[in-house]
């Protein structure tokens, strides 16, 4: 995780549109579609996604293959990515296929879209079914997504992640919870009996994965985190240096003075003194204030929408310590 965190315009400006990061991405959906509507939309459709092989003078060696696919825009042939012979295409139609099933199961198609040049590609549904912590006093709302990605590289995939995503911040809240299921792969299968299965599958898991969060929430909710507490959780994510080399204590500074200015701010002020909050400072902090590399943005989207699993491991590691410190 880089030390280089510091208010970042465009990422505060757009959470403060309280949208999922992957809006950012692609392609929104104001009305319901299908799955092929969706397809077309978000320039998904009729990418042609093919192996070339790679010519080598060297015939002993193993066969090795372009992913090539026809740009949605230019129609030219674009490569993707090499992969070895055991690999095997799929069009983003097939892909999709089991969408439609997922439709009638109790969802919508919201975002649609490719990043890395069209190396991976996403979709994500917005469920009916909400979490509303404290419904009666600041009723803290959490909508729940199903987010699918995939590669056309060979490095991920097809995987499905139930993504919970708190409204008055667009927090990603990638809660690891014991025993729950959050992400799972999702496999390629030709038949109409193979896609309802899925989909099936998918909106079981989904539930019950939003039954444990539920109630992991409520228990961070309901956990009293005083001042000192607060200080000695962020203290324990992010110890101060021995030394300051290199600016070591400046940064050091930086990062928890904005956890802090995080926490009395207007998306995090109404659940202060709870772990639930704590967490929310922790994690909106990695989410939409960090600084992008030479100016791209898109890694950072990328990491907000739960596509890194870097960020993804160290909003599991702040989780832990507010729950070690704070349930007891």
């Amino acid at each position: 995780m880089s030390d280089n965190i510091e208010t970042y315009g465009q990422m505060q400006a757009f959470a403060s549109l309280r949208e999922p990061a992957w809006h950012q991405l692609g392609t929104v959906f104001d009305e319901e579609v299908s799955t092929s509507e969706m397809l077309e939309l978000a320039y998904l459709n009729d990418w042609d996604v093919r192996l070339v092989e790679v010519q080598t003078p060297y015939p002993f060696y193993k066969s090795a293959f372009y992913v090539v696919r026809d740009s949605p825009f230019t129609k030219t042939p674009e490569v993707l990515g090499i992969v070895g012979e055991r690999y095997n295409e799929f069009q983003n139609e097939e892909l999709l296929a089991f969408g439609d099933n997922l439709l009638h199961g109790g969802g919508r198609w919201e975002t649609a879209g490719s990043i890395k040049n069209g190396t991976v590609v996403f979709a994500s549904l917005a469920l009916d079914r909400e979490t509303v912590l404290d419904p009666n006093g600041v009723a803290d709302v959490v909508n729940n997504y199903l987010l699918l990605n995939t590669s056309h590289n060979g490095s991920i995939s097809i995987q499905a992640s139930i993504t919970p995503v708190r409204v008055v911040c667009s927090n990603t809240l990638n809660m690891a919870l014991s025993g729950v299921k959050q992400t799972f792969k999702i496999r390629h299968t030709a038949t109409s009996t193979g896609r309802v299965a899925q989909a099936r599958e998918a909106l079981n898991l989904a539930n019950t994965y939003i039954d444990a969060f539920e109630e992991e929430a409520k228990a961070l909710f309901e956990a009293e985190v005083t001042n000192d507490l607060f200080r000695k959780i962020v203290e324990t994510a992010y110890p101060m240096p021995d030394t300051n080399t290199k600016g070591a204590m400046t940064k050091w500074m930086n990062k928890t003075d904005l956890i802090d200015s995080i926490y009395a701010s207007n998306t995090t002020k109404d659940i202060a003194g709870t772990a639930w909050g704590t967490f929310q400072a922790m994690s909106e902090r990695l989410d939409w204030f960090r600084s992008p590399r030479k100016g791209d943005a898109e890694n950072l989207f990328a990491a907000a929408s739960g596509f890194d699993p870097v960020t993804n491991a160290e909003k599991a590691r702040l989780l832990k310590i507010v729950k070690t410190l704070a349930l007891v």
